[in-house]
């Protein structure tokens, strides 16, 4: 008779996970930091700068809260599988913020 699989380890593997969504938002909110820097450090930034700025600051924030929320649910032994909804929205907000900071950088004159 076959014996049953045991459960995980609640303590080793939601702790990583947790400490990656940690360094995920830390790498985040330092390239919204930059954003900053570089609208703060333009001579006379545009409006193409300042939307930029902006939108960058919302994903920035969108993206720390969906990924606070999941690190929350990582405390329980079994946390729930991820949501696609919420696995869309992180992508979604990691590639603006990832486009945001590209345009920001190559922008002539700038």
């Amino acid at each position: 008779m076959p014996r049953p699989a045991p459960d995980r380890d609640p303590g080793l593997q939601p702790e990583r996970t947790r400490l990656a969504w940690r360094r995920t938002t830390l790498s985040a909110t330092a390239m919204a930091a930059l954003a900053a820097r570089q609208l703060l450090r333009s001579a006379a930034p545009g409006p193409v700068e300042v939307i930029l700025a902006a939108l960058t600051g919302l994903l920035w924030i969108a993206f720390v809260a969906l990924a606070h929320r999941r690190m929350r649910a990582m405390v329980t032994g079994r946390p729930p599988a991820l949501p696609p909804r919420t696995a869309l929205l992180l992508v979604g907000c990691t590639l603006g913020l990832a486009l945001c900071g590209a345009v920001l950088l190559v922008r002539p004159g700038h």
